[in-house]
């Protein structure tokens, strides 16, 4: 049986923290709920995160800074920030996806998550091709 990927879900609404907790591990997903952005970060920071799901609206720290904290950290790790107040992310972020909340269905942040985290791990090794031997050119004389 393959590891279970962990994701750090943050937001600080409890319930669509709860919805999305119960959605993940439903799909095998192993899932660290967070409340508040800064313990998220010390968190993230003790290792062992493969991905982050965060909500942009959040008092104090919101998504948008949390996910540059992240990303100042460990640049590699994929980070996905969702928002219901806004269409579009006015400024700049370093999250891999933005996702507007309500015009996402749950299958496409499922699939945005999955996609992620392929390819953080990296496309399947392929087997080395058998080496053959080379041609003999036999040539008439």
């Amino acid at each position: 049986m393959k590891p279970k990927r962990t994701i750090l879900c943050v937001d600080s609404n409890e319930q669509q923290l709860s919805i999305r907790k119960v959605m993940l591990e439903t799909r095998g997903y192993r899932v660290i709920a967070c409340a508040a952005s800064a313990d998220a970060m010390e968190i993230f920071k003790k290792g062992g995160i493969d991905l982050v799901l965060a909500d942009l609206t959040m008092p104090g720290v919101d998504g948008g800074q949390l996910i540059q904290s992240v990303k100042a950290f460990s640049p590699h790790t994929p980070a996905i920030l969702l928002s219901s107040k806004v269409k579009t992310y006015d400024q700049d972020t370093r999250a891999d996806v933005f996702l507007p909340k309500g015009m996402s269905a749950p299958v496409e942040i499922l699939e945005r998550i999955r996609v992620l985290l392929v390819r953080k791990r990296g496309p399947k090794r392929l087997q080395p091709p058998t080496p053959h031997p080379p041609p003999s050119h036999t040539t008439a004389a």
